[in-house]
């Protein structure tokens, strides 16, 4: 648990250091595309961060994992099950309640020219720099004025903190989805770098609280393997 607390706290601390640089990468961004294959991976990799992605991603995890599988005999199973769930959705609530208290334009919606600092998209100000949207009433209401921090990020770094919690052995194939999906939010500017960075933080730091300091069960396994060595009386 301390070692993924501590990665959201680097997280936390890179998403401060991103402000400085957060209005030249957007910018940039803004008047390029990643070639080909590229772009679809990364555009793919979208999925890993949705709610309905992650619930397919959760889904398919339930039905490969024999342990799983047997979440309506087992205790144990059920347990891991809930607690993959939270920990894979609870920074994305945590940030929407975020997002209902901080305003933040998104960089495609603003005038980046416009912007001294990183600091000028934040506050209803920034709705002056926003065209076609007025300065006054319901900014909250406008998904445009909603890019802190990041939603899709804090799934994915939630949904790979809980699968790494499952499954160790493949913590950086998860970590490097969660990276993928994170970038994405970037690259189609739909996201600033620090609003990427604190939406993992946050999503890590969610799922250490839900998993604490619990294990994943093995309970269960010994019960599947000795009855997949019992012969069939067919035979």
């Amino acid at each position: 648990m301390p070692a993924r607390f501590g990665l959201a706290a680097t997280l936390a601390f890179i998403g401060c250091l991103a402000l400085f640089f957060d209005l030249p990468v957007a910018g940039w961004f803004r008047t390029h595309r990643l070639p080909g294959d590229l772009a679809r991976l990364v555009d793919f990799s979208e999925v890993f961060a949705h709610g309905l992605g992650a619930a397919v991603v959760l889904g398919i995890t339930v039905s490969l994992d024999p342990l799983l599988r047997q979440v309506r005999q087992l205790a144990a199973a059920r347990r891991d099950v809930i607690r993959l769930c939270l920990a894979a959705y609870a920074g994305g609530l945590v940030v929407d309640v975020i997002k209902a208290i901080v305003i933040r334009v998104r960089p495609r919606s603003c005038d980046l020219t416009a912007m001294t600092s990183a600091f000028d998209t934040f506050g209803a100000a920034a709705a002056n720099l926003v065209p076609g949207i007025p300065a006054e009433g319901g900014l909250q209401k406008s998904v445009e004025f909603m890019s802190f921090p990041s939603g899709h990020a804090a799934v994915a770094a939630g949904l790979a903190t809980a699968l790494a919690w499952k499954y160790p052995h493949g913590r950086w194939i998860f970590g490097a989805l969660a990276a993928c999906a994170a970038f994405q939010r970037v690259a189609s500017s739909a996201h600033f770098p620090s609003d990427v960075a604190w939406g993992a933080a946050i999503g890590v730091a969610a799922a250490a609280a839900c998993l604490a300091t619990a294990q994943p069960s093995t309970a269960g396994r010994v019960q599947i393997a000795a009855a997949a060595m019992v012969p069939s009386q067919e035979a």
